[in-house]
């Protein structure tokens, strides 16, 4: 005859309690504004494709000598004077042709992408941070401040930009890459200023500034801890595309001979040069115009792709 005590217990043991809770899922993290955006990013080719070519030109103004042993500004008259592209030996020293100096094409290109990308980088990091801090103390404190800060903005932003730059340029003898960058922050900042302000007015009004300030948070805090990280969205974007329109703008100094001097490499001094020759050889400035198109284009596909992600409108 069975144990019936045994059984009945095995049978308790085997069934599941019916009190158990269910697993639950665990909840997800919630997401940031950065967040969601670098999550938008990564599915943009537009951001994808900017990368790539914006991490390659950053390679090569760290590394030329990696992509050419050629020498750019060493020129043979004799045997190269404006030399015709041969595109059949890629990457050779005259692959993209020779100037009117016998120079290679392809060498200048690649030491030239250094100075465009350093002024580019420069320009756009003191611009942002002088407008920047220009433009929060304005939106923040308001009042004569926002209107002695506004009224300076608007003086700058009333010269002509390249104009203003030229003139600056001819105050200095000698112009060099710095030179250059403090020639074009010293008028691009109003931009970045009126960005910032507007975006500080805008985060202001928030409900966790006036928490932080009724808790008594002194106001560098409010200001770097709560109002900044919340209105970069604006300026990044806008600093972004500027960078491009920087470039540019030294190209086209250097183009009208106000910009870079030689022995300086440059896009603009060789898009120059190749004018002269423009009814004989035109790869003399085909070749320079191409890579600060593709340069300039990069940037800006790099600030919509960030425009668009940080934009909660554009989702």
């Amino acid at each position: 005859m069975p144990d019936v005590t045994k059984t009945a217990d095995a049978a308790v043991v085997a069934t599941p309690s019916v009190d158990a809770p269910a697993p639950q899922a665990k909840p997800e993290k919630p997401r940031s504004l950065w967040g969601d955006a670098w999550r938008d990013l990564r599915r943009n080719p537009y951001f994808i494709v900017s990368s790539v070519l914006i991490f390659f030109l950053l390679l090569i103004a760290a590394f030329p000598g990696m992509f050419t042993s050629a020498s750019p500004t060493a020129g043979d008259l004799v045997k190269h004077y404006i030399g015709k592209p041969e595109l059949s030996k890629i990457g050779s020293d005259g692959w993209l042709g020779y100037d009117i100096q016998g120079r290679s094409v392809y060498a200048r290109l690649i030491y030239g992408t250094r100075a465009s990308i350093i002024v580019g980088i420069c320009v756009t990091a003191i611009v942002t941070v002088l407008g920047g801090i220009m433009g929060m103390i304005a939106g923040y404190f308001g009042g004569w401040i926002d209107a002695l800060l506004s009224r300076i903005t608007d003086i700058f932003f009333g010269i002509p930009f390249l104009l203003g730059a030229m003139v600056v340029l001819q105050a200095f003898t000698e112009r060099t890459v710095m030179v250059v960058v403090f020639a074009l922050a010293f008028l691009g900042w109003t931009q970045m200023a009126r960005v910032m302000r507007g975006a500080v007015i805008t985060v202001k009004q928030a409900d966790y500034v006036h928490a932080a300030k009724a808790l008594g948070a002194g106001t560098t805090r409010i200001l770097f801890r709560h109002i900044l990280p919340n209105a970069m969205a604006p300026v990044i974007v806008v600093a972004t595309i500027a960078l491009g329109g920087y470039i540019s703008a030294e190209a086209t100094l250097s183009y009208l001979g106000l910009g870079f001097a030689a022995p300086t490499v440059s896009w603009g001094l060789d898009i120059s040069a190749g004018v002269q020759a423009i009814r004989t050889s035109q790869h003399i400035l085909l070749y320079p115009s191409i890579m600060l198109s593709l340069t300039v284009l990069a940037f800006i596909m790099l600030g919509e792709a960030v425009r668009n992600a940080l934009d909660p409108k554009l989702r």
